[in-house]
């Protein structure tokens, strides 16, 4: 299936997976947690406020030579936004792509998943898993803190009243 077909088909449109494909056309799907929404908007909240030049989002299709990848959350300068803004899938990935890290993620499948953003031009790779862990990656591999959000924290807390 193309991505068109996938955003148009009537029976997709409703299901609670990430939905992504593989290198030949099939849909993958992926059942969600709470707590990985909860995170996945906590982080766009705080990338936004590292980051202010730009436009934070979530679930952004990106088109790989392994099929269409949808990290959590992204981050897009302006300019990137601008080039790109009308492109069902994006053709290049935005400077930042994040990925909350679920219990059904292999290690294997996130590594891929890096590699295929940095291929399509991303600065930066971030996971956080579901305890607020965030670790740094650049095309070489993992960094210590973040060249894009300068200061950014290893860690992302879930603020309620009582905490």
């Amino acid at each position: 299936m193309t991505w068109q077909e996938i955003l148009e088909h009537p029976s997709l449109s409703s299901l609670p997976f990430k939905i992504e494909t593989n290198e030949y056309g099939q849909v993958v799907m992926s059942p969600t947690r709470y707590l990985h929404g909860i995170y996945q908007i906590r982080m766009g909240e705080m990338i936004k406020r590292f980051l202010t030049e730009g436009i934070a989002s979530t679930e952004t299709a990106i088109w790989t030579r392994k099929g269409v990848k949808v990290p959590d959350v992204a981050w897009s300068s302006y300019a990137f936004f601008k080039l790109h803004r009308d492109e069902l899938e994006l053709s290049q990935a935005p400077e930042l792509c994040v990925e909350i890290l679920s219990p059904n993620n292999s290690a294997k499948e996130i590594s891929s998943k890096r590699k295929l953003y940095f291929e399509r031009g991303a600065l930066e790779v971030w996971t956080c898993d579901l305890s607020g862990a965030v670790k740094f990656y650049n095309p070489e591999g993992e960094i210590k803190t973040s060249a894009l959000a300068t200061g950014f924290p290893k860690q992302v807390e879930i603020e309620t009243p009582d905490s």
